[in-house]
């Protein structure tokens, strides 16, 4: 079966092929084509399109196509479900998902820098998936070195615990995470809970189970997402960027990521609200 999608594959582009042949289809075969070529081709070739708007396969609320083809095909394989939050995660801007998401992400985004072939950038992406995969299903209780870092970390976690037992005032981690957060958000595209963990010396798990009571009770990705397309709105409202330049200003993948969130917020796509300000 011919599968066909957006050109320029990172995440869901290249994992979702992965999954079709290593699990659905193993004689399937894969076309990239500019957007506005999609529909017209798979009509023409009798392909089926992904991960595109309006079309079966493709995101559903907070989950990716990756996802989906999981749900749709009934797959059930243990480090493919391990894999799912990974993939969602890097393709979403959801680096809290998984501690994987945010290395996935910059492997991929290099990986498609550096190869301009679309097809020969399915065939390296397809070696990259075969090694999540095997980690996945072999490796993921294997670290890397034995040095105490995560010994270091939950004795932190318990000084935390310790210190904030009997006290209702802000902690003073969440007062510097808050700053953290003010100072690198338009500069730091990259922000995670793991990284700030290790600047702030506190416990990733920690961090992910507190953050909401001291922000707006938001975990830590809605929180991110929050302020992006609040600085997204303020750009829109002051400045002549296009909305492609807005999506990249703001920290998102591509300006579909961008739409599907922004809308998510506001309840309106984002050239809906510029129009309507252009109005006033």
């Amino acid at each position: 079966m011919k599968w066909i999608t957006r050109e320029r594959p990172k995440i869901d582009r290249i994992a979702c092929p992965w999954l079709i042949k290593r699990f659905v289809d193993k004689d399937a075969t894969f076309i990239y084509v500019p957007f506005e070529q999609v529909i017209p081709r798979a009509e023409a070739e009798g392909a089926i399109p992904f991960d595109i708007v309006d079309v079966e396969y493709t995101h559903y609320e907070d989950q990716c196509t990756f996802d989906y083809i999981i749900k749709k095909h009934h797959i059930d394989d243990p480090a493919v479900l391990i894999m799912a939050p990974i993939v969602r995660g890097a393709d979403t801007d959801r680096h809290d998902l998984a501690s994987q998401a945010a290395g996935l992400w910059a492997i991929s985004a290099g990986l498609a820098y550096n190869e301009p072939d679309d097809q020969a950038l399915l065939e390296r992406g397809m070696m990259l998936y075969d090694a999540l995969y095997s980690w996945a299903k072999y490796l993921r209780h294997i670290k890397h070195t034995q040095q105490p870092f995560e010994d270091q970390l939950i004795d932190i976690f318990k000084k935390f615990l310790q210190q904030e037992k009997d006290s209702r005032k802000i902690p003073g981690w969440a007062k510097e995470l808050k700053e953290i957060i003010q100072d690198q958000i338009d500069t730091n595209l990259n922000l995670s809970l793991k990284g700030l963990s290790e600047t702030l010396q506190v416990h990733p798990a920690y961090l992910s189970r507190e953050f909401s009571k001291y922000f707006d009770d938001l975990s830590f990705g809605d929180y991110i997402r929050k302020l992006r397309i609040d600085k997204a709105v303020q750009l829109l409202t002051g400045t002549g960027h296009s909305l492609t330049e807005i999506a990249y200003l703001t920290g998102f993948s591509d300006q579909s990521h961008f739409t599907r969130i922004f809308k998510k917020y506001t309840g309106k796509s984002p050239s809906i609200y510029k129009k309507e300000l252009i109005k006033k």
